[in-house]
């Protein structure tokens, strides 16, 4: 079973599981479940107010989360966290970002380091 660490600088870190292979369990819908203040307003990723740093607890592997959405990649252009370089080197290298939109971000097998 996955964890997720939730770390924010003005939050306690909190530590929660997560239901591996579920296909519905966004980190968003993870952290409202358990009461950490992870900011949104749209739920759809769209505006970009539940952007979350994503970083696998074993320093050895990259995130192996599913691959941005084409939304993401969208709002996180906009937000100036992904260049379009960035972008070409995740397609190129076919790894996840580590910059992540907490209702799009549905994360696998792992345990993962979530930074609101």
């Amino acid at each position: 079973m996955p964890t997720i660490n939730f770390s924010n600088p003005q939050f306690k870190d909190k530590t929660v599981y997560a239901v591996a292979g579920s296909h519905t369990e966004t980190v968003l819908k993870i952290a409202k479940e358990n009461k950490i203040p992870v900011q949104f307003e749209c739920e759809d990723g769209e505006c970009g107010s539940c952007v979350i740093r994503v970083t696998n607890v074993d320093q050895q592997k990259s995130p192996m989360g599913y691959h941005l959405t084409e939304k993401e990649k969208t709002v996180l252009r906009e937000l100036g966290k992904l260049s379009k370089d960035d972008l070409e080197a995740l397609i190129v290298n076919d790894l996840p970002s580590e910059w992540r939109l907490a209702c799009q971000f549905i994360p696998r097998d792992e345990d993962i380091l979530v930074e609101y």
